[in-house]
């Protein structure tokens, strides 16, 4: 695997041999990690704040259940946590679905986005001297320029929609902060810079649709928060754009420039182009599978608070449980310490579809690789010795097609050997090298638990975590000296 560890750093310190800047950084790319790395750091202020006032306050009460979720971006951390509050939380699951529906619009309108960027790149495109260009190159044609044109209007359909949900302002992209404060054009700036928008944990953007019907998230009915007759209603657009989406999504040409570009958008978190026709009908309201497929980009630390029972001879128990839901981008990492002292459990999730790809933050980094390096880092920290660590090899789906169609695990992962291609082997053999970690890097002797997910399925899904939510309240019952 291309995932060799300096086992003398991780000993010494391994949450700084994760955050450590790469091997071979420039002057700028340097500068724009010093920069997310200061925002970062104001994070982690706000979380030690946040902690010491929540141990304060415990004191007064029992121990809630507490469960942290790790991974790098776009894991399924976030979908994870979203499959708990739909299983045990469904009131306020409920209550949501509005503001749901305005994030499943974005994913529509950034997915565009993408393509139409890919289309002007290649519009403007030309050889220099030497340069090879291979002569089956696409041609962006007249039908295909018209086209990106009359989706324009998809610029002022994202500004609304970041407006309702964040009417103080949502917070911009690492690339737009960073323009800000470097007055580098927004244009000129490292491609490995992050472009998506962001909002910060603290804003209240689910709290905008609920405000408009008063405060009963008993009787809440998500729909009283959409105003159907609004003209500048995203949705209206949206319907009215539909069959040009879908003509765009469709184009051979566009789909050859996006394999060119490696750029696979249905693999990808938030990917709607597939059921336009439902997303973008004018009454749209998300279902729950939806809500779970949705992507928001989330700067800080997301906490849900859940009220769980456990049944038994003498009646039934109730806990409060804290799942935690931290960034994975790298510049946050630094954030994940404080939670290490205070956990009953740990899901770490590593997307094993990713075999092929690189963190959009380090291009030079190999996605499997770094899950690899955070999952050494976390069975090896000392303040982890006594946590049930739980992993979850996720988006077997994607990796499973992928196989089928030809990537080969042994391109990307040397150490694969001659083994088949197919999922069965390739799960297997990942499960057995995570395994291996932990048994060789685990400061005392602990059980492996790992499952095979995809956290967008929400069946599946739920089944494993009842079972980790009932293994969890049996320890924590039996550490309280509540049962034998």
């Amino acid at each position: 695997m291309p995932t060799k560890i300096r086992r003398r750093s991780l000993e010494e310190d391994p949450l700084a041999y994760i955050c450590a800047p790469p091997d071979g950084e420039t002057e700028e790319q340097r500068h724009v990690r010093v920069i997310l790395e200061k925002e970062a750091k104001q994070i982690s202020d706000a979380i030690d704040e946040q902690l010491s006032r929540e141990k304060a306050q415990e004191k007064k009460g029992p121990r809630p259940v507490k469960v942290l979720l790790l991974g790098q971006s776009e894991s399924g951390k976030s979908t994870t946590l979203k499959n708990f509050q739909l299983m045990y939380d469904s009131k306020a699951f409920r209550a949501e679905r509005a503001s749901w529906r305005a994030i499943v619009q974005l994913n529509v309108v950034r997915s565009i986005h993408v393509i139409l960027d890919v289309i002007t790149r290649a519009q403007i495109r030309r050889p220099t001297t030497g340069e090879d260009v291979l002569p089956a190159s696409p041609i962006v044609d007249d039908e295909l320029a018209t086209l990106k044109l009359r989706l324009s209007p998809l610029i002022r359909v994202e500004e609304i929609l970041m407006q309702r949900l964040m009417p103080n302002g949502p917070d911009k992209s690492d690339a737009a902060r960073l323009a800000q404060l470097t007055n580098i054009p927004y244009s000129e700036l490292p491609r490995n810079v992050n472009r998506e928008v962001a909002v910060h944990s603290a804003n209240p953007w689910k709290d905008v649709f609920k405000r408009l019907v008063g405060n009963d998230t008993e009787s809440f009915d998500s729909e009283k928060a959409i105003d159907w007759e609004d003209p500048s209603d995203p949705g209206v657009v949206l319907h009215a754009l539909a069959d040009d989406m879908k003509a765009l999504w469709s184009n051979r040409t566009v789909q050859t420039l996006l394999d060119r570009q490696n750029l696979r958008l249905q693999e990808a978190a938030g990917f709607f182009l597939d059921c336009l026709d439902e997303v973008t009908s004018l009454k749209y309201m998300p279902s729950d599978d939806h809500i779970l497929r949705a992507r928001l980009k989330t700067l800080g630390v997301s906490e849900h608070r859940i009220k769980m029972t456990s049944g038994g001879m003498t009646g039934s128990i109730s806990r409060d449980w804290r799942i935690y839901d931290v960034g994975g981008h790298r510049s946050l990492r630094a954030a994940w310490a404080p939670y290490f002292d205070d956990m009953h459990s740990i899901i770490f999730l590593c997307p094993i579809s990713a075999f092929d790809q690189v963190l959009a933050e380090e291009p030079r980094l190999n996605r499997l690789a770094d899950s690899v390096n955070l999952w050494t880092m976390i069975v090896s920290h000392k303040l982890l010795a006594n946590t049930n660590i739980i992993l979850f090899l996720n988006k077997i789906d994607i990796m499973k097609s992928k196989l089928e169609s030809g990537i080969r695990l042994v391109d990307y992962v040397n150490s694969y050997g001659s083994r088949p291609n197919d999922l069965e082997n390739a799960s297997n053999y990942l499960r057995k090298k995570f395994a291996g970690i932990q048994r060789e890097h685990s400061p005392s002797s602990r059980v492996f638990y790992c499952h095979m997910t995809t956290v967008t399925d929400r069946k599946s899904t739920q089944i494993i975590l009842a079972n980790i939510k009932d293994m969890l309240m049996h320890q924590y019952l039996e550490d309280a000296s509540l049962i034998p």
